[in-house]
């Protein structure tokens, strides 16, 4: 028998076939090139791939579209697609044809770009501050040979620490980047990893991975489709959920002979990442990888140029005036040494001194701490996140949410709980409650009302959902469907009902035509059970689906009040339409339930019966009654909907649902509030000539329409920019029944109008859109190309975005105060000793190598506590950060730090310099200033010795000075506008022991750096007297003392001048 399978089959391979072409070179295999531009249904709209053209510059709309419409799988009979890949339909491909299609098309994934490794090293290493720090690096190398004589081991040792602390820098941002990555790889495992597939003649379990064009799939209830498939068998009742790709809730029907109009809509093509919801079936692959409709999707939002997030934007601004400010310096002590010390000074510096001071100036004005300490406040605050179930891909996003002041968001899955319930049940003439209903029903002991009683059966019988054998021993809330939502919701209901088994086993079903987004309605038939010819049975058809569909077919129907048929007339009709729009207008899905007793002439199980029974089967309906279903909101919407107005967040919908169902659910979470009736396109074209010119940005509440607006996708294809001018400013608008481009067209037109605009979705649909926000937000259950292209991952509920927003202000307030604490230290008073010994003669008050020690040290480790700061009061109730005016470093910022806190700490610690030299040195102030070479030996009876020595205390004196100066610092810059006695560090409100380890390990580090002998020796460093390690305590606390009568001043005036140059 193995001989003549063997032989069959041989003779099935030489039969001649169809040589397939590479569909990954895009070649035209169409059955004519007349169908080169086939538009793609609005009922599909994920596939509008045109979406992306302002995104994707390489391609044309055309391009793409066109592929997909070229491609002719979804058109040939099963035979031909069978001879295409050279398959057999028993035994599928042999193995010496898959290992060569693999090599031809690579591995079944979507794979994602590869990191530019050699880009982001050099990223690390030269970005940002790090990219002046090696031009340190190198000026201390040659300041250590050749240009010292002998070499100077402190420049070498200071050359080397700089690129300790180049490299520190680079570290800490790669380690972050790895860390992100890992955990975002770690859920991004949302395509199929094994399918079944029929290989040599073996059903066997394989990776999805290693699938290739040609292999004979098996697919079933709850698999992942692993590839682009044309569907060669299928059961009756097989069905695919496309949410995925589509955005649409309802499921489509899987068929072998039903071929479309184009490959995108076939139902006889299954696509890669939908779900198999119910039924079974078997297919070809034919596209595997990035040649899949998923893939192409993946494939254009991955070309998409990479927007610099806000705070990106707003670090680069800060490091450009720095690096601006410190070049200026330099350049300035070069050109005054050329010009004036080299020549009236010569003795004074040398070329070496004189590289030094410029290093020493870069070194002083540059905060070498800060990228450190903002990368660990992102990471912080990252983790924060991650605790309310918001997971950022990228640390530099964290803060963009908190200027977010538009959020669109999909409504299915999203807003609500994609959980359907029945809510309401009637008839033409009698409405009732679910529960109502039920009431009545149990009530019937007689059986006297035939209506409820025959609406009850129609529910049970036509309904393509079941309970999971599994779990049929739950309780009837916990027990597990399969089926659409809509299928499971009435199955639940009605369960609930009584007597639906004895329903289901008194009759036999057999016949059913699934729903199907094209039809919209489903058919079960049974036996009438009242046959009169055996040839001929007569049948008993239930029909349900969308009340506008169905009700041009019904001639009569079932009265609640007489309990009998009735003629559907023109007043039954009006009844029974307003009653499908009152509870379309409360946001529920409305379900016709119709019968009719038909006697098909064909057989049950011919070829012809199908087509009878779909054509005339639902013609002269007897409608039953009507089903009112809603999904409910999520539970928090309401408060999140709520949380965000109040953070002057405007909260949008866009989606795909029809305008009532859409208009309903957004009054019940609050997305329109207002009472009157809404706006129409027509009330936005009235408003174009009252449009203010210039346009006022709609950021500003002061500036919008206090009016909601609905908006549907028709409407937007008659958009001009006018339109948009007056669209935007609305305070409440839904978008209803938008495709992706529309989409995406609404973000584009809210950014170019002054938005900063966050996207919610978890669909393919989702991606072009998301990538294009500021913002990106996908939930973890969505698909891979949606969180690819998101910004950031909701892993729970979706009021988790309120916190998200609350943590984004705050890190940008924590940032300030970090920016603010180094600023006084870390370069005002660093900045200034160098300008002293340049311009006025001084000696070095500090080193080179202290003023790196409190960069990245002593300020270091305080800062960072200043990062576990709570917020100050409800950053909630803060309109949205200004991202093009409020930056992270402003002009107050600058004043706080450097004409306030910074000035008070200069002359402090350069105090507490002349007084060491006064006091040990018995040298004055006014003969320090215009000293230049006279710093020698004999000066004030000194050897060079004595005074090297005097200068080094002296500088170590200045430095314990400046560490002790900003714990005072830190304890009132914490605190924007609040005493220190409103918000302490210790009580609960904002308790923040890490203040206090931060002064404490500032401390130790001051004492090692002073008091170890290498160090000492290498660095030039020197043992501080004890008094100068007193004396700064009280002068801590009147910094702080000092700050607070500011903080007052601005309390007690908010409007003075004072107030408005202040932080």
């Amino acid at each position: 028998m193995g001989a003549d399978i063997d032989a069959e089959l041989g003779e099935k391979h030489i039969a001649p076939r169809a040589r397939f072409e590479d569909v990954s070179d895009e070649k035209d295999v169409s059955p004519s090139t007349g169908n080169q531009n086939h538009s793609i249904p609005i009922g599909f709209r994920t596939l509008s791939v045109q979406v992306t053209e302002s995104i994707h510059q390489g391609k044309t709309n055309d391009e793409v579209v066109n592929f997909f419409g070229t491609l002719i799988f979804h058109s040939v009979d099963v035979k031909n697609v069978l001879n295409m890949f050279g398959t057999n339909p028993d035994r599928g491909l042999d193995s010496e044809s898959a290992a060569r299609n693999i090599q031809r098309d690579g591995k079944n994934m979507i794979t994602q770009p590869k990191p530019k490794y050699i880009w982001k090293l050099l990223s690390y290493l030269f970005g940002g501050f790090c990219s002046i720090l090696w031009a340190g690096v190198v000026i201390f190398f040659i300041c250590w040979k050749p240009l010292s004589n002998p070499p100077s081991p402190t420049n070498l040792a200071l050359s080397i620490l700089t690129l300790m602390v180049i490299l520190s820098q680079a570290s800490f941002s790669a380690f972050q980047d790895w860390s992100t990555g890992r955990v975002m790889n770690s859920i991004l495992d949302l395509l199929p990893s094994e399918c079944v597939v029929v290989r040599d003649g073996k059903t066997t379990r394989m990776p999805a991975s290693e699938l290739v064009v040609g292999d004979l799939v098996v697919l079933s209830v709850g698999n992942k489709v692993p590839a682009d498939m044309r569907l060669i068998e299928t059961s009756n009742d097989v069905r695919f959920d496309r949410a995925v790709l589509t955005g649409e809730s309802e499921e489509v029907e899987g068929s072998t002979e039903d071929m479309g109009e184009t490959f995108l809509e076939a139902p006889n093509i299954a696509l890669m990442g939908t779900h198999v919801t119910n039924g079974t079936a078997k297919g070809i692959v034919v596209l595997t990888g990035a040649r899949t409709v998923m893939g192409r999707i993946s494939k254009l939002t991955a070309t998409t140029k990479i927007k610099s997030t806000l705070i990106q934007q707003e670090i680069m601004r800060f490091t450009y005036i720095i690096v601006f400010c410190t070049l200026a310096l330099a350049i300035s002590i070069v050109i005054v040494w050329s010009a004036w010390l080299r020549r009236s000074h010569p003795t004074f510096m040398s070329v070496v001194s004189m590289l030094t001071n410029v290093m020493g100036c870069i070194i002083a004005f540059i905060p070498e701490g800060m990228p450190i300490a903002v990368t660990v406040c992102l990471s912080l605050i990252a983790r924060r996140m991650k605790d309310i179930n918001v997971l950022p891909k990228s640390l530099s996003t964290v803060e963009t949410l908190g200027c977010v002041t538009v959020i669109c968001s999909d409504k299915t899955g999203t807003l609500t709980q994609n959980k359907m319930s029945v809510i309401s049940a009637g008839f033409v003439d009698e409405v009732y409650t679910a529960e109502e209903f039920r009431e009545t029903l149990e009530n019937d002991k007689a059986g006297d009302r035939a209506a409820i009683r025959q609406l009850h059966q129609a529910a049970v019988l036509c309904n393509g959902a079941t309970f999971d054998g599994a779990t049929a021993d739950l309780p009837l809330a916990e027990r597990e469907i399969n089926g659409d939502a809509t299928d499971g919701a009435i199955l639940r209901y009605t369960e609930s009902l009584g007597d639906a088994a004895t329903i289901r086993n008194n009759n036999v079903q057999a016949f059913q035509i699934p729903f199907n987004s094209r039809n919209k309605w489903m058919l079960t038939m049974y036996s009438a059970g009242n046959n009169t010819s055996e040839k001929r049975p007569e049948s008993l058809l239930f029909v349900k689906g969308a009340p506008d569909v169905l009700i041009p077919k019904c001639s009569s129907y079932w009265s609640a009040r007489t309990n009998d048929i009735q003629p559907f007339d023109t007043e039954a009709k009006s009844k029974l339409v307003a009653t499908q729009e009152k509870w379309s207008r409360g946001g529920q899905r409305v379900i016709l339930v119709c019968m009719r007793h038909y006697t098909p002439y064909a057989s049950l199980g011919s070829n012809d019966f199908g087509p009878e029974i779909a054509r005339s089967g639902v013609e002269s309906l007897t409608i039953v009654g009507l089903l009112g279903l809603m999904d409910p909101p999520r539970p928090e919407i309401t408060t999140t909907v709520s949380d965000c107005r109040r953070a002057g967040v405007r909260f949008f919908m866009v989606t795909g649902d029809f305008g009532l169902t859409a208009a309903a659910i957004a009054r019940q979470i609050g997305i329109i509030s207002y009472a009157s009736e809404p706006d129409r396109l027509l009330d936005v074209t009235k408003q174009i000539n009252e449009v203010p010119n210039p346009l006022l940005s709609s950021r500003y509440a002061e500036n919008r329409l206090q009016r909601s607006l609905i908006l549907e996708g028709n409407d937007l294809l008659l958009f001009t920019e006018a339109h948009w001018d007056v669209a935007t400013r609305y305070e409440e608008i839904v978008f209803a029944r938008t495709t992706p481009e529309q989409k995406l067209s609404i973000v584009e037109a809210l950014q170019l109008r002054d938005n900063v605009v966050a996207v919610t979705g978890d669909g393919v649909n989702d991606a072009p859109a998301l990538k294009k926000a500021d913002v990106g937000v996908a939930v973890v259950s969505g698909s891979d190309v949606a969180i690819e292209a998101a910004d950031l991952v909701l892993l729970g509920g979706f009021d988790s975005i309120v916190g998200g927003i609350r943590l984004g202000r705050l890190v940008f307030q924590n940032l300030q105060k970090c920016i603010a604490y180094l600023l006084p230290a870390g370069s005002w008073s660093e900045a200034w000793p160098v300008i002293l010994n340049v311009y006025l003669g001084v000696p070095l008050p500090l080193s080179s190598f202290l003023m790196v020690i409190i960069c990245c040290f002593t300020d270091l480790v305080p800062c960072l506590s200043l990062i576990m700061e709570q917020e100050e009061f409800d950053l909630l109730t803060l309109p949205p950060r200004h991202h093009h005016n409020d930056h992270l470093i402003t002009g107050k910022i600058y004043i706080q730090a450097y004409a306030f806190v910074g000035m008070m700490e200069t002359i402090t610690a350069h105090a507490m310099f002349f007084l060491y030299m006064y006091k040990y040195a018995g040298i004055p102030v006014h003969a320090l200033f215009l000293c230049f070479e006279n710093y020698t030996d004999g000066f004030y009876g000194h050897t060079m010795e004595e005074l090297i020595q005097f200068n080094n205390v002296g500088q170590c004196v200045y430095f314990v000075t400046v560490v002790i100066l900003q714990w005072g610092n830190l304890l009132s810059v914490r605190n924007k506008r609040l005493s220190i006695l409103q918000a302490d560090p210790i009580r609960p409100q904002r308790r923040n022991p890490w203040l206090l380890l931060g002064c404490v390990i500032a401390f130790v580090i001051a004492v090692f750096v002073t008091e170890v002998p290498g160090l000492q020796r290498l660095f030039g460093t020197a043992s501080v007297p004890i008094e100068f390690w007193l004396i700064p305590l009280p002068l801590a606390l009147g910094i702080l003392f000092m700050d607070e009568i500011r903080k007052l001043l601005v309390r007690v005036f908010p409007k003075g001048p004072l107030a408005k140059i202040t932080w």
